[in-house]
């Protein structure tokens, strides 16, 4: 199972609220099972998400741009299970999460794409589609016309 965060990212992309957020009530020290959960959670809750439009097998094939987006909206989820976790919540912290949500369930509704390593790199299309059209987009074949200008101009 992929996890689109780790607590490295948290860290680097949050230092100070992870360190306040996921302090263990007795210790004091950081909780970093409690955040691993989190960030497992978030991961599971991110692919029924785009299991709308993605399947497994596209999911598990997401490039380096993707999976970047994907980490940051996982950051911003994990980061408000850990609050919740530790009944820190905060409004600021809630409406990240909600925005990551938001966000992801547009792109399960077309209103955005991840791309996966999969795609033909170097044209608009996935692999085995003409340059020029997109993996997404309906390509209609049919045969050629049976009644054009020269065949009834010789009746």
């Amino acid at each position: 199972m992929t996890v689109y965060a780790t607590i490295a990212d948290l860290a680097a992309r949050y230092p100070a609220e992870l360190t306040l957020l996921a302090a263990n009530e007795d210790t004091g020290l950081r909780d970093d099972v409690r955040i691993g959960h989190a960030l497992s959670d978030s991961s599971i809750e991110i692919r029924a998400i785009l299991a709308a439009r993605y399947s497994p097998a596209e999911l598990a094939s997401l490039d380096e741009p993707s999976l970047d987006v994907l980490r940051v909206y996982c950051g911003d989820m994990a980061l408000y299970r850990v609050a919740l976790s530790f009944s820190r919540s905060t409004d600021a912290i809630k409406e990240r999460y909600d925005q990551a949500v938001k966000r992801l369930e547009a792109i399960a509704a077309g209103k955005g794409a991840l791309t996966t390593t999969g795609s033909g790199q170097g044209s608009a299309g996935g692999e085995g589609l003409p340059d020029g059209v997109g993996q997404n987009e309906v390509i209609v074949t049919a045969p050629d016309r049976v009644f054009t200008r020269e065949r009834l101009g010789r009746i």
